[in-house]
């Protein structure tokens, strides 16, 4: 399960990309907005709720969530970086990527100016983007990091 999650963080940041490049361009090209161009942000919410339900899963049945927190304590937890960041910063830092990809959605549906919804959804899309990039333990992270591709 754990390989599935870190796998599908570059589906997710892919549509992301997509999401914000889609929306950017809607935006400064004035053009209306159509079906189509909804389509990268609902894969994108989709894909960030497909990683929710892994990382909730990993949390509650993983060495590093629940299980961690049960065995150490809070208190310790807090003051370990790795325990901490997957524990604590990681689950809220997602879970707030995952509200903004869905605002960014939500503004995809909304009536509104064509020009206003593709900014919202490439403001809103981008927030969830840097969040996430801030939330990943890339492996570059001292303490938390993680290979690029797990498992090859």
């Amino acid at each position: 399960m754990n390989h599935a999650h870190n796998f599908l963080r570059w589906v997710a940041l892919i549509l992301a990309l997509w999401a914000i490049i889609k929306s950017y361009s809607g935006m400064s090209s004035k053009k209306a907005f159509t079906a189509a161009d909804k389509k990268p942000s609902l894969f994108f919410m989709i894909s960030m709720d497909i990683q929710l339900l892994l990382g909730l899963a990993l949390y509650f049945t993983g060495a590093w969530g629940m299980k961690n927190i049960q065995n150490m304590g809070m208190g310790e937890v807090m003051k370990d970086p790795a325990g901490r960041f997957f524990a604590i910063e990681h689950t809220i830092g997602m879970v707030l990527a995952i509200v903004f990809a869905h605002v960014a959605y939500a503004f995809a549906k909304k009536p509104m100016n064509d020009t206003a919804k593709f900014k919202k959804i490439f403001v809103f899309s981008l927030l969830s983007l840097v969040v996430m990039l801030l939330s990943i333990p890339w492996p570059f992270r001292e303490a938390i990091a993680r290979p690029w591709f797990p498992g090859m």
